[in-house]
């Protein structure tokens, strides 16, 4: 089993951290302390106080909110987009790209997905603009409900206690 320093998670979440290295920490079973340093190096990097419990993705964050313990979704910049039982997106700027003029701005023309059959929703956090998720679904389908993480296995997984309210 390998062990990394506070250093090298830090390094892998900024993204620069050798891919030799990134290859191997992902290859080899986890450390015991793997997720205490990640948790502390997002929680660092973080401007408000509620406690960081995991990652959602790049700039979104479970947390447990200071005052009544409950765990929200949480983008880098502090904004809540709710209880992690809900889906985060409703809570999100949504941008479409539904048209053949939306999609020139992302792919060449000809090379884009006919809109008819499917489109891209964009979230990004109405507070800082950061875009936190895209979707490629048709254009009738729903809002994408992406995960609801099992909390209480989790913890029990990773060797520490679980917070109170799951």
């Amino acid at each position: 089993m390998s062990t990394y320093t506070k250093q090298e998670v830090k390094q892998l979440v900024d993204g620069t951290l050798a891919w030799d290295t990134v290859h191997q920490m992902i290859s080899m079973p986890k450390d015991a302390d793997r997720y205490k340093l990640y948790m502390e190096v997002i929680q660092e990097k973080l401007s408000y106080k509620h406690k960081v419990i995991m990652a959602l993705g790049p700039h979104l964050n479970l947390a447990i909110r200071d005052g009544d313990e409950e765990i929200h979704a949480f983008c880098d910049c502090g904004k809540d987009f709710g209880h992690y039982k809900g889906n985060w997106k409703l809570n999100a700027n949504i941008y479409v790209r539904d048209t053949a003029e939306k999609m020139d701005q992302v792919y060449p023309r000809l090379m884009a997905p006919d809109t008819t059959w499917q489109v891209y929703r964009e979230y990004s956090c109405p507070d800082c603009g950061t875009m936190l998720d895209i979707e490629a679904p048709t254009p009738w389908y729903m809002c994408m409900h992406d995960v609801q993480p099992d909390l209480k296995t989790f913890f029990e997984w990773v060797g520490i206690p679980a917070p109170k309210k799951i």
